[in-house]
């Protein structure tokens, strides 16, 4: 059974990649240079160059901040191994913000640190899960990211970038969502 601080908790696993994605959406409409074809998604939190910077590296700090809550509050009690690398993920979504493209090659390490943590983060969430979904969201970041390195479709990297954070995203929200029902559900029930 869940405290009340600790089911506001599960949520945060929801609401978390939501702040991201609409951040980012928010970001991309906002900005009428930005191009799929030959952006980074990074490019829209570029202090210097994007008049979007701010909104778009807020809500990834936002979202890394509320998705560290839900991990060491929460996720933690339902995957331990898991949780450790998700931790070290939405971290390095905090960094991508901070450490914008003006940081150069700070920018670009904490960046790859990210989006290799989230690939470590759903294989061991699979096999720790016993489960197969995370892996198969693996599996498609794995994907568009050999697609794009090896010129299969002429778009730019915000679409790998956007895939495979994507396919991740979508199983945390999907765990958060059974643990919030799972909890309800033992409520209901004692």
């Amino acid at each position: 059974m869940f405290t009340k601080y600790e089911r506001a908790s599960i949520l945060l696993g929801i609401f978390g990649p939501l702040v991201a994605y609409v951040s980012i959406g928010i970001s991309i409409v906002s900005s009428s240079w930005f191009s799929w074809e030959k952006n980074a998604l990074s490019d829209l939190g570029h202090s210097v160059k994007s008049e979007v910077a701010p909104i778009f590296n807020l809500g990834l700090f936002l979202a890394g901040s509320l998705m560290l809550i839900y991990t060491v509050l929460v996720f933690r009690n339902h995957a331990k191994y898991s949780s450790f690398f998700l931790a070290i993920s939405v971290f390095s979504l905090q960094l991508i913000a901070v450490f914008d493209e003006v940081y150069g090659s700070i920018h670009f390490l904490v960046s790859v640190a990210f989006f290799l943590s989230i690939g470590v983060t759903s294989i061991v969430y699979a096999a720790e899960q016993k489960s197969l979904s995370p892996f198969v969201a693996f599996m498609i970041g794995f994907t568009s990211w050999i697609f794009y390195f090896f010129g299969f479709y002429k778009l730019g990297i915000a679409v790998p970038e956007t895939i495979s954070s994507l396919a991740v995203a979508s199983i945390l929200v999907t765990s958060a969502i059974r643990i919030y029902l799972r909890n309800t559900q033992t409520r209901f029930n004692t």
